[in-house]
């Protein structure tokens, strides 16, 4: 109910009292009874009349009326007050929604904000963790530069890199026991009889022609690596080459080749190189090849090689196992009988290129090489085979009378070998052991001794001769300064008899008579023509050679090594017995020598 309400019901309420009491003193004036006289003065003692009543309650209701009228403008006051005050609760609520609505919005910010500052504490983290590992490849990189500056490991071509690595500046010398006028390089088939006059005599040398220059480029694709590589030395001789004063030792080729690594595993390369028959360290890559760490640059008896021209193409099947196949350039060496009805090469003509000094054979088709290694966890493993093909000319009629070159026919027959060897480590690599072998018809070129390949038949056709090549090594690295090497090898051939014995190789009816006997001085070379035996005519039997050597480190690093070499070695040269001699009655005749090696080398780094 309102206040208005209220003040409605309160007059109506008073008026119908006032009227209810106007009636209610009326009838009590005409009802009244008669009164006593002696109760008359009680009469004169009633109260206000009614028309003072009236007037009074008149007045009361105007004042009431005023009241309510007060009272109608106090409720309209407090209905103007409380639309106010629902107004502004409204405004306060909306308010109140807005600012819960702001403050909504505010914890979303703070949120976000905290969210924010969080991810961008993390990303500052990051970025610290990032500028200083950038700082600190910013110093690697900084130092890299330097160091290629004034350190370069290589030099760097249209992105091509250049490398001299494998160059190195040598001082060494060679003693002998037996005099074999080779220099630092020794002719193992030459090593000099017992009684020849060689053989008493010693000899010394000492030169820098095993100094050595090496060029290195690689240049890298997105699939494939390309090198070429070339490496030279000095032990090669000119015309105008002495020792009188200058000396003038020639260059030669010791390598010259470019390969083609490709990173399906497929590797091709060609050129001037070691033989796939050589061992190498790691699959069948060129530049891999492990050579006996001899000073003499012979290496060691039995040791299996050549270094020539090949076209050679090879896979790796996941750097475990590698099989490969090369077309290298032949050359055949003959020995024992020499009939003089045939022709099988020519010396090196002086209007080409080749040197008029040397023989050289007539080749019908390349050496073929097959090979295969693995490397299963522990060591090198290798096996191969090689094809020859030996060619020559006869002329049946050149003993008859009169001779003729009527009915001269080509001879081509086939030779061949197989070999194979190991490299494996022990004691945590400070030991390795090593061996390799070569047996075939035909592949004595492929010892380092050189023994002959091939014989001849009397009516001139070839026989491949039996040989084979084997060479045992042990291997010590006691520190990183020291290195100590220990080798046993030989090349061998057998003998080969034919028509009966009376041509072939190792002859028994070679004239042996004097092998004990020490022979003059040329007389056409006077004292530069030194005497060898008497009649001597067997052939080489088998070259035996013990090695042991060391080098010795006095630096290893950034800036090279320095280090220095020292090699002895002992050489046991045995011939095929023959007939005569009264010293040898089986014909029989050897020579020994013994060997000191000394060098002194600075590698480049």
């Amino acid at each position: 109910m309102t206040h208005r309400s209220k003040a409605l019901a309160t007059l109506v309420l008073t008026l119908s009292v006032t009227a209810g009491y106007a009636q209610s003193a009326a009838g009590s004036a005409d009802t009244a009874p008669q009164t006593h006289p002696h109760h008359k003065r009680h009469v004169e003692k009633r109260g206000p009349s009614v028309e003072d009543q009236i007037q009074a309650l008149q007045n009361q209701m105007q004042q009431q009326a005023g009241e309510i009228e007060n009272l109608k403008q106090q409720l309209s006051d407090r209905d103007a007050q409380l639309q106010q005050a629902q107004q502004a609760a409204q405004q306060a609520q909306q308010a109140a929604q807005q600012a819960q609505s702001a403050a909504n919005q505010e914890q979303q910010t703070v949120t976000a904000n905290t969210t924010a500052v969080s991810n961008l504490q993390s990303s500052v983290d990051d970025l610290k963790s990032s500028t200083s590992a950038a700082v600190v490849e910013v110093r690697k990189q900084t130092e890299e530069v330097k160091k290629a500056v004034e350190n370069p490991d290589a030099l760097h071509y249209k992105g091509i890199t250049l490398s001299p690595a494998g160059s190195f500046l040598a001082a060494e010398t060679v003693w002998r026991s037996n005099a074999t006028g080779d220099g630092l390089n020794t002719h193992f088939t030459a090593i000099p009889l017992e009684y020849s006059g060689e053989g008493q005599l010693t000899e010394f040398h000492a030169t820098g022609r095993q100094s050595r220059l090496a060029l290195k480029a690689d240049g890298k694709l997105d699939n494939v690596d390309m090198t070429g590589y070339y490496e030279t030395d000095f032990l090669s001789a000119g015309v105008t080459s002495n020792n009188n004063q200058s000396n003038s030792y020639t260059l030669r080729m010791r390598q010259l080749w470019a390969r083609a690594a490709f990173n399906s595993g497929w590797n091709i390369s060609g050129g001037q190189m070691w033989s796939l028959a050589t061992e190498t360290t790691h699959g069948l890559d060129n530049g891999t090849e492990i050579l006996p760490g001899t000073i003499d640059p012979q290496y060691e008896a039995g040791f299996v090689w050549t270094r020539q021209y090949g076209f050679r193409v090879a896979k790796d099947f996941g750097n475990r196992f590698w099989i490969g196949a090369s077309a290298e350039n032949p050359q055949a060496l003959p020995g024992g009988s020499n009939p003089a009805d045939e022709t099988i090469g020519a010396a090196g003509d002086t209007g080409g290129l080749l040197n008029n000094q040397a023989n050289y054979t007539f080749n019908r088709a390349p050496d073929l090489i097959a090979k295969i290694a693995a490397e299963p966890g522990w060591g090198h493993w290798e096996l191969f085979g090689i094809s020859r093909f030996f060619y020559n000319r006869i002329y049946p009629n050149a003993t008859a009378t009169p001779a003729s070159s009527a009915g001269a026919y080509n001879d081509t027959v086939t030779g061949g070998g197989i070999g194979g060897g190991f490299r494996v480590p022990f004691a945590s690599k400070k030991i390795s052991l090593g061996l390799k072998g070569l047996y075939g018809d035909g592949v004595g070129r492929y010892g380092s001794s050189t023994i002959a390949d091939i014989t001849f038949r009397k009516d001139g056709t070839i026989s491949p001769l039996h040989t084979w090549s084997a060479l045992s090594t042990v291997e010590l690295f006691p520190t990183n300064r020291w290195y100590i090497y220990l080798n046993y090898g030989g090349d061998y051939v057998g003998r080969d008899l034919q028509d009966g014995g009376t041509d072939g190789y190792g002859l028994y009816t070679a004239n042996m008579s004097g092998c004990d006997t020490e022979a003059l001085p040329s007389s056409s070379g006077g004292e530069y023509a030194p005497g060898g035996t008497g009649t001597c005519s067997g052939n080489t039997k088998d070259v035996q050679e013990f090695t042991a050597g060391y080098w010795y480190n006095f630096y290893k690093g950034p800036k090279g090594m320095f280090r220095y070499g020292l090699q002895y070695s002992w050489f046991d040269r045995n011939l095929w017995s023959g007939s005569g001699g009264p010293l040898n009655p089986n014909g029989g005749a050897y020579g020994k020598d013994n060997m000191v090696f000394t060098s002194m080398r600075y590698y480049l780094p």
